[in-house]
């Protein structure tokens, strides 16, 4: 008797897709029996994700049990490239200009390869956001990965949920408001931390996230502090709890003011830093990754790894030409 391995009843990929209507927007799930739902533009970009994310949470499966969907289609959500590798991860993808957006498990050289796309961090889907009185019933413990694990996985994240036109100083503003949401969805960014981030003299940079709507300003704000709503359900099930997340705010907002640089080459630190051995002070990623990560194109982003050296923050840094992976030395800041 030929023994075969058992595959997945349910494949793990999952599209939505925004059409249009008389009245705003019409979420069409392809996976769902009434997969059709009402909706306004404003929350458009925020009900696909959550809808995906409810998917994945009702499918939770072992790691061993996973397979690479984009391999099980023909690898037809890339470019070529040299053939299916690594770890299966959770990948997050957006089509025709935010119209589609597609959860599926993929290896991580599909990922790699899948334009518009970020891994989305395993700890986002371990269980639903809690309800604010389920809350108050249970005390924190803290839990979750570390400061630097959660700046890179909300970093990964951002890069697929911010239009890709997003410049470096609003995903900078916008991790520090990912990182900073209460149970309500609001944040209360203190004046204070923008000064830290270089970014109080440049106001465009909330108008810029109100029309990606990602958030919303509130009327709360004070000439000391900004209060905004962000619009992205999904950061809800964010892993540890929220004091440790402000933990990891903090070691973001150290990072990214690092030197006297703009904002492109201090989220390019950040990002290194993020990816970086704290042991070794070396890291790896792939070029086009942390380029989609920090909102600037490829060739612009040598420029910035450059200026980066020149200020002696990076120590030494090279691309290579075959796989167009990043190996770098980084100066990590005490």
């Amino acid at each position: 008797m030929t023994l075969r391995t058992t595959c997945p009843a349910t494949p793990r990929a999952w599209t939505v897709e925004l059409h249009p209507h008389a009245s705003g927007l019409v979420l069409v799930c392809r996976h769902c029996p009434h997969g059709s739902t009402r909706i306004t533009t404003a929350a458009a970009r925020s009900a696909a994700l959550a809808h995906l994310a409810r998917h994945a949470r009702g499918d939770l499966r072992p790691l061993h049990l996973r397979i690479c969907q984009c391999h099980e289609r023909g690898c037809v959500w890339h470019p070529r490239h040299r053939g299916c590798a690594g770890p299966i991860r959770l990948l997050l993808a957006r089509e025709h200009g935010g119209r589609r957006w597609r959860l599926a498990d993929a290896c991580s050289a599909c990922a790699a390869a899948t334009a518009q796309a970020a891994v989305v961090p395993d700890t986002v889907l371990t269980r639903a956001p809690l309800q604010p009185e389920t809350r108050r019933r249970h005390r924190r413990r803290p839990k979750g990965p570390g400061e630097q694990i959660r700046v890179r996985e909300i970093l990964s994240y951002l890069a697929a949920a911010l239009p890709a036109g997003t410049s470096p100083a609003a995903r900078l503003l916008a991790l520090q408001c990912a990182l900073r949401v209460n149970a309500e969805m609001h944040v209360r960014l203190p004046k204070g931390v923008l000064r830290s981030l270089r970014l109080d003299a440049t106001p465009g940079l909330w108008h810029e996230l109100d029309h990606a709507r990602w958030l919303r300003p509130l009327p709360e704000s004070t000439a000391n502090k900004i209060v905004v709503a962000l619009l992205d359900a999904t950061l809800l099930g964010q892993a540890p709890a929220r004091p440790d997340r402000m933990h990891a705010a903090d070691w973001a907002l150290r990072a990214s003011a690092a030197g006297a640089i703009g904002p492109a080459p201090r989220l390019a630190y950040l990002y290194l830093a993020a990816h970086t051995d704290s042991e070794a002070g070396n890291g790896l990623c792939e070029l086009g990754q942390m380029a989609r990560a920090c909102g600037i194109s490829p060739a612009a982003l040598s420029g910035t790894l450059g200026q980066l050296a020149s200020t002696g923050l990076l120590k030494s840094w090279q691309v290579c030409p075959d796989s167009e992976d990043l190996h770098w030395i980084l100066h990590l800041l005490s």
